[in-house]
């Protein structure tokens, strides 16, 4: 799922901000001809993300001879103490590839991981879980493949794949009316339109414009039940703003039909893996 011309960018500029001359430590250190093993371990409990983008690292560092024994895939339940995988290769590479590969693997098994808790907690109801766009600069392709591996969905990768109106669209296009109607006049047959609203007002708004999706921000549950009830499904709708996993469940039993959570990719809390050699 992720272009792997991508990934290697990735890898390369994050192994430049590393190492831009030499790895003054494991150059003087370790002789060029000795080889290691090496393990990945899970050091908590949660859902594994990223392994294939953290191998790449050292085949990056090492593209002959380097080789890779995988026991856990992306996807993949952890449970403290496993061994995700065993490497072999120059230690010079392992020991230079280490810390990026790692930061890579936590951060996209912590969005993994949460995803996966907040698709469990709204199991059962009609809402799905998404990602947004609060994705760190350079890393909205991993971000949200991880999203995807947690059992998520991908709101849009970027401000092409659909017309989405926020208030400030709205308070500088002159209103809900006059601005899906201009937007209605040059899209394509393919291009949905989402409309966020702040109220049962705007509500009745976007729905008297026949806009495909509505975001119910900030709205309160009570408020939610009723959105439901009047959308009567002549539109998705979408609950977002201030989301966390002490919220979610009763945001699900309103209706709704996605709950988009920003958390997941701003502010995750990376997994805690280690590179140990044997």
């Amino acid at each position: 799922m992720i272009n792997p011309i991508y990934v290697d960018n990735i890898i390369k500029t994050a192994l430049l901000e590393d190492i831009n001359y030499l790895d003054t430590t494991t150059d003087y250190l370790i002789d060029e001809e000795q080889e290691n093993t090496a393990r990945f371990l899970a050091k908590s409990d949660g859902v594994l993300c990223g392994i294939d983008v953290a191998l790449r690292v050292f085949e990056i560092l090492q593209p002959q001879g380097f080789t890779a024994e995988v026991y856990k895939h992306d996807g993949d339940r952890l449970q403290k103490g496993d061994i995700i995988a065993e490497i072999h290769g120059k230690t010079r590479a392992l020991l230079k590839g280490e810390r990026t590969a790692l930061n890579l693997i936590q951060h996209m098994s912590g969005i993994a991981t949460a995803s996966n808790r907040a698709a469990e907690i709204v199991k059962g109801t009609n809402a799905s879980i998404a990602d947004t766009r609060k994705t760190l600069p350079g890393l909205r392709p991993l971000q949200k493949y991880a999203v995807t591996v947690g059992g998520g969905r991908n709101h849009r990768y970027n401000l092409s794949d659909a017309a989405m109106l926020k208030d400030n669209h709205v308070d500088a296009g002159g209103g809900i009316q006059n601005a899906v109607q201009k937007l209605r006049t040059k899209l394509g047959h393919m291009t949905k339109v989402e409309l966020e609203v702040r109220n049962l007002d705007e509500l009745q708004q976007a729905l008297d414009a026949g806009v495909d999706v509505i975001m119910l921000d900030n709205m309160s549950c009570d408020d939610m039940k009723q959105a439901v009830k009047i959308t009567n499904g002549r539109a998705l709708l979408e609950a977002s703003g201030n989301v966390t996993d002490k919220t979610l469940r009763a945001i699900a039993e309103t209706g709704v039909d996605i709950i988009s959570m920003g958390a997941l990719t701003h502010s995750v809390t990376a997994f805690d893996i280690s590179l140990k050699i044997v």
